[in-house]
């Protein structure tokens, strides 16, 4: 199994996206494992520093991937090795397209009303083999009903965090997926309904000022940014437990 390396108490893969990738189909093809994944960003991080039940949900994942340059940046300081970020909406994209041509099913769950079914659209005009079997926004608890009636080998769960992890941890063993996946606010970018910054922006880790500057509200969100800096430096220096 992967390696994890923990960054303030949580385990975070260090692998490279095509090797996760290969393991999700495979495990999806060769095992009747059922499991979730989550994409930890340094909110996220400083939410489980609070609370030890989202940290052990966290923690439970099978996969732990790491979203966000303030991990990657997290990750040289603390000399973890974690050097490949996966953002939620970026492995909603490498999956799709990776089993677009299998016999693997995909459900999309969560977001504003409609958004879901407009993720799902935007997706299989992209991959036309793509093969959607399950696409409903609205609250997770109406929607867990409709969810037993499908047979879904990946679902993405967008209901935000820590929501969706606390979510996905409590009803999958009852749910007819192979694979539950949180993955934030990956919709609203898919579907268009957020606009996503440009490349050159992402790639020198300003996603979150752009998000900012169309998003005014997430200003209170940014704070845990100061946060997470202050328990990245704690963990280096005081030896954080």
């Amino acid at each position: 199994m992967f390696e994890k390396k923990n960054i303030l108490g949580v385990g975070l893969n260090r692998d490279s996206k095509k090797l996760i990738l290969e393991y999700i189909v495979k495990s999806i093809e060769k095992s009747s494992e059922k499991y979730y994944i989550v994409t930890p960003n340094p909110e996220l991080l400083v939410i489980a520093s609070r609370d030890s039940r989202y940290k052990k949900t966290l923690n439970d994942a099978k996969l732990a991937l790491p979203d966000g340059m303030g991990v990657i940046l997290a990750s040289k300081l603390l000399k973890k090795g974690i050097t490949t970020r996966i953002t939620g909406v970026g492995l909603v994209n490498s999956l799709c397209e990776t089993v677009a041509e299998k016999p693997i099913t995909v459900g999309f769950l969560g977001g504003k009303p409609g958004v879901a079914d407009k993720t799902s659209e935007c997706l299989r005009e992209k991959y036309p083999s793509l093969k959607v079997v399950f696409a409903e926004s609205g609250n997770p608890d109406e929607q867990t009903l409709k969810l037993i009636k499908q047979k879904i080998d990946i679902l993405f769960v967008a209901f935000g965090s820590p929501k969706q992890e606390i979510w996905i941890s409590k009803h999958l063993k009852n749910l007819p997926v192979k694979i539950a996946i949180g993955v934030g606010g990956a919709f609203d970018f898919i579907s268009g309904e957020v606009k996503r910054a440009p490349f050159w922006v992402r790639n020198i880790g300003l996603e979150w000022l752009f998000r900012l500057i169309i998003q005014p509200w997430r200003i209170k969100r940014q704070f845990s940014l100061l946060v997470f800096l202050l328990l990245i430096l704690k963990e280096k220096f005081l030896d954080f437990q």
